[in-house]
């Protein structure tokens, strides 16, 4: 048998990019750090991410329909830390957009893609979220990496 801290020891050792999701509804804007993010279709244009049902976020998002995924630089990791943070006031003046379907854009992101929220099904103790993306957007740098319970940088 594998046990909880044996199976994180073990995934831990996957390097993934950071990025964080954010959202608004009724003008509240929510946003969380998440690692659990992959491309999922080329047709239809799908992405997936996994929130912990426990998340401050998780409904928001739900009530939403709407996420946008903001890929972190190696820059961000500040950014990273405060959306995995349970502070109240995640989003300051200066530091995000909204789009033009009101969605809350991080700047000096790698990447940003927003998602019409395609479906979503049961994960254990998590949802995943599957959006189809209506519009993505791209910069040059290098990304945030988080390796066995880490931020890194590419070394290339």
């Amino acid at each position: 048998m594998i046990d909880e801290s044996r199976f994180r020891q073990v995934m831990g050792h996957f390097a993934s990019g950071v990025s964080v999701v954010t959202s608004a509804h009724e003008g509240k804007l929510v946003g969380l750090t998440v690692s659990s993010f992959t491309s999922l279709s080329l047709s239809p244009m799908l992405v997936l991410v996994c929130v912990n049902l426990q998340s401050a976020s998780h409904a928001t998002l739900i009530a939403a329909g709407q996420y946008a995924v903001n890929i972190l630089s190696e820059e961000q990791e500040y950014l990273s830390r405060r959306f995995a943070s349970h502070e109240s006031e995640k989003f300051t003046v200066g530091t995000y957009t909204l789009s033009p379907r009101g969605l809350p854009l991080l700047n000096g992101t790698l990447a940003q893609i927003e998602c019409r929220l395609h479906t979503t099904l049961p994960g254990g103790d998590h949802t995943i979220f599957i959006g189809e993306v209506v519009a993505a957007s791209c910069s040059e740098g290098r990304p945030l990496l988080y390796y066995r319970s880490g931020y890194h940088h590419l070394g290339v």
